[in-house]
């Protein structure tokens, strides 16, 4: 598996090790016989499947690609702006940066080691969200905008290894989480859901992927979380996850800071 499609699920199955206590060391440490069973997925069949929904790719020199390759030159722009320094933040995907990128949104700073249910929650549902990505990946086998035309990127291009530019799986990771963390705490489903949309639009701003690949991951997970929120088993993990945040901000808790917060929100509109 490409390196990308790698990390995704290599990050959802660190979600899951933790679905019932915070782990003692590290779970890659622990021996697999060791180790809690998986629990079952929330999607029935296969996940996978679900790319059929997913409009096809863009042809070279079809509107959707001369869209895309008008908003990459655009974006190149950003190149040393806050928002460029935001979207070379977003590209890290591990549970500790996804919590941190959600902070303001939440309106509270937390560690998968404090909310291991709620880590572990977003993390299957981004892991189920990821096959049908990869599946897609595999097919259309799009180039990347930086293989296409001349332009900086806010990461090195090394970092996405030979993987493919549609669907995102960046967007992917961003949309589940903030779907799911709505789901959690509706009260700010508004700037959580906002701050999930900024992800996928990092990496337009970061030149890693064209923008129809980003709208196209937003579709596809979408399409997921909505099949994945019919299942009992979801139910009962978005409950367990509603209680643990609750009970946390009950208790002495770290709230973001309130400058960074607002120069978030001032980021985190849309560029294009």
């Amino acid at each position: 598996m490409r390196k990308i499609q790698s990390m995704l699920l290599l990050l959802a199955a660190a979600g899951a090790a933790c679905s019932s206590a915070p782990p003692a060391r590290d779970p890659a440490a622990t021996p697999a016989a060791a180790r809690a069973p998986a629990t079952p997925p929330y999607i029935s069949g296969d996940a996978a499947a679900l790319f059929v929904v997913l409009p096809p790719a863009p042809k070279d020199g079809d509107a959707r690609d001369q869209a895309d390759r008008r908003i990459f030159r655009e974006t190149r722009a950003l190149e040393g702006t806050p928002r460029w320094k935001m979207a070379a933040d977003d590209a890290e995907l591990g549970n500790g940066p996804m919590l941190k990128h959600f902070a303001c949104s939440l309106d509270i700073e937390l560690t998968p080691q404090q909310a291991p249910r709620l880590t572990a929650l977003v993390q299957k549902v981004t892991r189920e969200s990821a096959a049908a990505m990869a599946k897609a990946k595999d097919f259309y086998k799009r180039h990347r905008p930086f293989t296409v035309d001349a332009g900086p990127t806010c990461v090195p291009p090394s970092t996405v290894g030979t993987s493919y530019d549609y669907p995102s799986g960046h967007t992917t990771a961003g949309w589940a989480w903030g779907l799911v963390l709505a789901q959690v705490d509706p009260s700010r489903a508004t700037p959580i859901m906002a701050r999930g949309r900024a992800i996928g639009d990092s990496r337009v701003v970061c030149g890693m992927h064209n923008a129809s690949a980003v709208e196209g991951a937003r579709m596809l997970t979408g399409a997921a979380v909505s099949l994945i929120s019919a299942s009992a088993l979801y139910q009962s993990d978005l409950a367990t996850a509603r209680k643990e945040l609750a009970t946390l901000r009950a208790g002495a808790h770290q709230r973001p800071d309130a400058a960074q917060c607002a120069i978030e929100n001032e980021l985190v509109k849309p560029y294009w």
